[in-house]
């Protein structure tokens, strides 16, 4: 842990406090994932078959994106915001100036593993901290070339990865390092325990989590696109999406239209052998895998249900006759599996989506705005799309996080730089003007002091 106690001394010295510091930092990771990229692309393969333009799309695209948009505006960010005054304080100015925290630990899930641990890492960087990076043991061919490529462009008192089992290595460090920050995407199961330990010594975390984000489909919704928007936010990584459409609550009046249109979009994405498409991911391990199938039954399947234990392979698979009750609508699915119910009302359907509380993402498809009003009222969720699924979450000037289960906090773009800020408020007062009305006795003053606290 001596290189821990070395990295907060790297800190207190003030090296990663200039702007200038920052950007060349940034511009490091930029080159050094466009050094990397076929050993990337690779990389993704093994852990989760993905194929080179998806791990273009959601993992390193995203990654340059984000360097590219945090270079260009990293100078207003740190520039000190202007407060104005009052009555109270008056002559005095105010400004909030943008400190950084110091030694912070982030923690990466296996789904997108690049894309998921280097994101925090860059508002980390922008603002200024030391970084230690845990990757996720799960993925283990990323984990190797993430601590290879950090290794590489950084000095480890400025940003160092730990390996191993999280169970294990995380507990550690928290134990025996107070970070000044925790940032944990993955399970609520994990974060709880995260949150629990980091409660111990009042370190403040972000919580990335998940939940059973719902997609609401009423019956005004224009149902081929719907289709296509819903097929493609489900089955993108295998179904191995936070984000991703977790079940469907679909309007009676165009189920089977539904139905019939997301089986013919599988077939035009993934071909009728997604066993043998380069656009379709395997699942991470076997543990999950076996999870997976057993959310199989009860219910009909209507359209795949295939599986290979041995090349890790489930098809996009839809399901219905599925109650509100059985076990796959108790947990987060997190796989290639989507439930289909009916619901005749709005309400029916939101007294479903409620008894599984704060969900990460919703999505509504309808062409009524008296609709969408009623579901975004009455639903909290951390955020989500109307007539799409899951492009909210490349937006970069929107803040992405969960909100109650779903996680705590938010990152993306300028939300990530301040997730890792310190917004320390300053009053600078002048001494030429002193009134006496501030300082003792202030017997007979009350009058006055009313005044000037309106």
């Amino acid at each position: 842990m001596n290189s821990l106690v070395k990295m907060k001394t790297y800190y207190d010295e003030g090296h990663t406090l200039s702007k200038e510091f920052r950007i060349q930092q940034l511009k490091k990771l930029a080159d050094a994932i466009l050094k990397y990229e076929n050993e990337i692309n690779e990389a993704l393969y093994l852990d989760l078959g993905k194929s080179i333009e998806e791990s273009w799309a959601t993992e390193i695209g995203l990654l340059l994106g984000e360097i590219k948009y945090a270079i260009k505006n990293i100078h207003r960010w740190m520039k000190p915001e202007r407060v104005a005054g009052s009555l109270l304080t008056f002559p005095s100015s105010g400004k909030i100036y943008k400190e950084p925290l110091g030694v912070v630990l982030i923690i990466a899930p296996w789904n997108y593993p690049l894309q998921l641990m280097l994101a925090p890492l860059i508002g980390a960087i922008a603002a200024g901290n030391c970084v230690v990076l845990k990757p996720s043991e799960a993925a283990p061919a990323t984990e190797k070339l993430i601590e290879k490529l950090i290794k590489e462009i950084y000095d480890d008192h400025f940003v160092r990865v730990f390996t191993g089992d999280g169970a294990i290595v995380v507990p550690d460090l928290m134990n025996q390092f107070k970070f000044n920050h925790i940032f944990y995407t993955g399970s609520t199961q994990v974060g709880k325990l995260i949150y629990q330990q980091a409660a111990a010594d009042l370190i403040p975390v972000t919580l990335e989590l998940g939940g059973k984000s719902p997609c609401i489909v009423e019956a005004d919704a224009d149902i081929t696109v719907t289709a296509k928007r819903i097929i493609s936010g489900k089955f993108i990584n295998a179904g191995q999406t936070c984000i991703a459409p977790d079940y469907i609550l679909v309007h009676e009046a165009v189920k089977e239209k539904l139905l019939t249109e997301m089986a013919h979009a599988i077939q035009q994405f993934y071909s009728s052998d997604p066993a043998s498409s380069s656009d379709y991911g395997k699942i991470i391990h076997g543990k999950h895998f076996k999870r997976l199938v057993q959310f199989l039954h009860p219910g009909k399947i209507y359209f795949g249900g295939k599986f290979d234990e041995s090349k890790l392979f489930i098809e996009p698979t839809i399901l219905t006759d599925i109650s509100p009750e059985d076990d796959i609508m108790k947990e987060e699915i997190f796989g290639p599996i989507l439930p289909v119910i009916p619901f005749s009302n709005s309400q029916e359907a939101i007294e479903i989506v409620r008894k599984n509380k704060n969900p990460l993402s919703f999505y509504l498809f309808t062409k009524d705005a008296k609709k969408e009003k009623e579901w975004l009222q009455k639903i909290s969720f951390g955020g989500g799309c109307i007539n799409n699924t899951v492009w909210h979450f490349t937006n970069k000037k929107m803040p992405f996080g969960g909100i109650g289960n779903s996680g705590l906090g938010a990152y993306h773009g300028q939300f990530t730089f301040e997730t890792f800020s310190h917004r320390k408020p300053i009053l600078k007062s002048p001494t030429w003007f002193d009134p006496s009305i501030k300082y003792p006795p202030y017997k007979g003053k009350i009058n006055l002091l009313k005044k000037i606290f309106r």
